[in-house]
């Protein structure tokens, strides 16, 4: 048993004034924060340990009660102590949306209810207590970066030409244009069938909002509609989009017409696929953690289809294909 799980129980124990019948360890996210489902009796929550020395708990503790106050479904708050990194949260349960995405009818249903409760979210303010980062130049292009760092040399031992550094360069500036031209809101940052929940009412529930940063306005519908765990046929994505985008043209969030909200959408899906890439392969050569190397293909192919879109990266979109697509898939042929 573990020190801070040890810590985690006796904290429990004291919050609750009673010893749980169960402390169960759940799925987490891609950080250093822990789940657990602690039972008592006929309830469950959720504990969360995130270790402050790593994880900072203030953002999370501000946007859960701001975002509750305005009816969106986050996790209500119990109890926290932010000096050891310990939150008893409400128990959203364990009903992923990636479990439910069957087909294209039940999609329908899922993402109407998860773009509605984006709009709900995008207009919202920093809370009172934390201000919310600005998704700039700078944190798009470290974004990016993680790409050629923990993909291309750390991962595929691929070593890039001072042409190839060029071009990732060029096409780096393009998305962070493209993103920094956008309406700004509020954005959720990770927003996807692993961090929505069906809930029994006000569905969908929603978690890991803790990173949400004043940003661009698709950056959230193409974490959720460009999924990294699941990918749909391009004629549904359309389809979800233009309902995306005139429900938040009536919300007075944009004015774009349907070609400049489908090319600001594409493009910011290229950014975050870069970063995506970048730290699916830092989770398994930093963090010991492989799961998500099978989902990199996905990732890359959501890159080359996107970048073909556009007259300017189709140079990109070829060196994709031709250098980085054949190395990937070499690598786990060669771990399978």
């Amino acid at each position: 048993m573990d020190q801070r799980y040890r810590a985690l129980l006796d904290w429990l124990e004291t919050s609750l004034q009673a010893t749980p019948d169960a402390v169960t360890p759940v799925a987490g996210d891609a950080s250093f924060r822990r789940y657990f489902r602690v039972t008592l009796g006929n309830e469950t929550h959720i504990a969360m340990d995130a270790p402050p020395e790593k994880e900072g708990s203030d953002a999370f503790l501000a946007l859960a009660r701001h975002w509750h106050r305005y009816g969106l479904h986050v996790p209500a708050v119990l109890e926290t102590d932010l000096a050891q990194g310990f939150l008893l949260l409400e128990d959203l349960g364990d009903d992923l949306y990636l479990h439910r995405l069957s087909d294209e009818p039940t999609a329908d249903i899922l993402y109407g209810d998860a773009l509605e409760a984006l709009i709900h979210i995008q207009p919202r303010s920093s809370p009172p207590e934390y201000a919310q980062p600005d998704y700039d130049a700078e944190l798009l292009e470290r974004e990016m970066q993680l790409f050629p760092d923990w993909l291309l040399e750390k991962k595929l031992a691929l070593t890039l030409s001072n042409q190839e550094q060029a071009m990732l360069q060029t096409t780096f500036r393009t998305l962070i244009e493209s993103a920094l031209a956008q309406p700004r809101v509020t954005v959720h940052r990770d927003y996807h069938s692993r961090n929505l929940l069906i809930t029994e009412s006000n569905s969908p529930g929603i978690i890991d909002f803790q990173d949400a940063v004043n940003g661009p306005i698709t950056y959230d519908p193409v974490s959720l509609l460009k999924d990294c765990y699941i990918r749909w046929p391009d004629e549904a994505i359309e389809r979800w989009l233009e309902q995306f985008r005139e429900e938040s043209a009536r919300a007075g969030l944009h004015h774009a017409d349907s070609a400049t909200f489908t090319q600001w959408f594409e493009l910011m899906g290229l950014q975050r696929h870069l970063k995506a890439a970048g730290i699916f392969a830092r989770l398994d050569v930093r963090d010991g953690k492989p799961g998500y190397l099978a989902d990199i293909p996905r990732v890359l192919d959501y890159m080359v289809t996107a970048a073909y879109r556009q007259p300017a990266l189709t140079h990109f979109a070829g060196w994709l294909e031709e250098r980085v697509i054949p190395a990937m898939m070499k690598e786990l042929e060669a771990t399978a």
